[in-house]
């Protein structure tokens, strides 16, 4: 996967506290759902870039035989 970007985002707090529990209600994280509703917003304006890699699937990363997780 391609390296992440880390960003500070200044936000309401009641805004950060819907999106919080939408976030818990479609089983992502906060991070994720941001993200999510980013590309959707992109995507719908004909502006996600062809080569933005996938986001990673919801849940606990898959292990590798040696037990540690996949990065």
């Amino acid at each position: 996967m391609a390296d992440r970007k880390s960003i500070l985002l200044r936000l309401d707090p009641a805004v950060h506290d819907a999106l919080t529990r939408w976030a818990g209600a479609e089983l992502r994280s906060t991070n994720a759902q941001i993200e999510y509703l980013l590309r959707e917003a992109l995507r719908a304006a004909g502006r996600l870039p062809d080569d933005a890699g996938k986001m990673r699937r919801p849940g606990r990363p898959k292990r590798d035989a040696g037990g540690d997780a996949t990065p």
